[in-house]
């Protein structure tokens, strides 16, 4: 893997209007807590100063982070990769033949990464051992539990 984030557009957009609002209305709020907190006298003993000034400081640390990200990230267009083959963006539709069970996974970036919405990162065991894969391959995933087997029944965009 290399040093860029690979995004969505959808995921490109929602980050960017986040670190927009955190640089405009939640700098705006943490300089109105701070103000507030200072107002209680003695900076020296007053611990509503020193959260809002921790708050502040993590506030920025956050941005910092969104603007790396942003600064390495580019955005995959799907309509130039093929479906014959699993990679980034890849919706595929797997039968863990262990359990028989089927599941759905969209392989993203560990930045998109949500189990919950089906979204696995292309780092993960399970991406690792999807990534690259075939209609019809059966593929085994080294998880902490032990080794899952999974066959390939659908790869889309």
């Amino acid at each position: 893997m290399s040093n860029f984030v690979y995004l969505s557009k959808e995921k490109m957009r929602e980050v960017e209007k986040e670190l927009s609002d955190l640089k405009t209305r939640g700098r705006k709020d943490m300089a109105d807590r701070i103000a507030e907190a200072r107002s209680y006298g003695d900076l020296s003993e007053n611990a509503e100063y020193d959260a809002a000034k921790e708050a502040q400081g993590l506030l920025e640390l956050k941005i910092s982070k969104m603007e790396e990200m942003l600064s390495r990230a580019q955005i995959i267009d799907t309509s130039k990769m093929t479906r014959e083959e699993v990679g980034i963006l890849s919706t595929v539709t797997v039968k863990n033949l262990n359990n028989k069970k089927i599941f759905k996974y969209t392989i993203v970036s560990p930045e998109e990464a949500d189990l919950e919405q089906g979204k696995i990162a292309i780092s993960s065991p399970v991406g690792r051992a999807l990534l690259g894969t075939k209609l019809g391959d059966v593929v085994n995933a080294q998880v902490p539990a032990g080794v899952i087997k999974f066959e390939i029944l659908e790869i889309d965009y």
